[in-house]
């Protein structure tokens, strides 16, 4: 796997925004990427000029990303389980992996495809579940917009900020992903908090979500 995710930042070194969005959209249909090291990766290839701009990289890594979860909903909505029970061992998705999602749906409703781009792995399959469960389309689009947008934002800044000094960073990202994790937290407690003050103040809205 490690082997794999180097491949994929080659890919943005060698190959520049194309990769980037190559890169990004295979992650998204299951692919073990590591958006968590190509993005910042991006980012500090953006500061020393590489790459040409961080709003753009950041464009780009998002148009990846929504391109790839698209592709993950449409292989679900119109392949269905059988599609998992075929092939989703090829990606390490299996029932387990699908419990835990629907999990999060009962739970949360359509905010848990938004909680699902923080969360190691499921941010690559929860296209998938999404489309078995036929989730409306521009409602899962959306909830992958806005937190792909942050995720995407977040991570390729870092890198930008660091630039030739992301290494030092780097083997922090690549052992457990602490900083993932850190970001996760820090942005689903505020998105939760901002969420249920939302259902409160719209409990009608809050009845048809569920």
């Amino acid at each position: 796997m490690e082997q794999l995710q180097h491949f994929f930042v080659s890919l943005v070194d060698h190959y520049g925004y194309g990769g980037l969005f190559l890169a990004l959209v295979l992650g998204n249909v299951g692919l073990p990427v590591g958006a968590e090291l190509v993005l910042p990766i991006s980012g500090a290839l953006t500061a020393t000029k590489h790459l040409s701009n961080i709003w753009l990289t950041i464009g780009v890594a998002l148009a990846g990303e929504l391109v790839g979860q698209s592709i993950s909903y449409a292989v679900g909505r119109f392949g269905g389980v059988p599609i998992l029970v075929r092939y989703g061992k090829y990606v390490g998705f299996h029932h387990a992996q699908m419990d835990r999602v629907h999990g999060f749906f009962a739970r949360y409703g359509t905010f848990s495809i938004f909680i699902c781009r923080f969360v190691p792995f499921l941010r690559g399959v929860v296209g998938f579940p999404a489309g078995i469960a036929e989730m409306p389309f521009g409602v899962f689009f959306l909830w992958s917009l806005l937190g792909s947008l942050l995720f995407c934002g977040i991570f390729a800044y870092i890198g930008y900020q660091l630039g030739d000094h992301l290494d030092a960073v780097l083997p922090m990202l690549h052992r457990g992903g602490t900083l993932v994790a850190i970001v996760a937290v820090v942005v689903i407690v505020v998105a939760a908090i901002v969420w249920s003050r939302m259902r409160k103040r719209n409990p009608s809205a809050a009845e048809a979500d569920s």
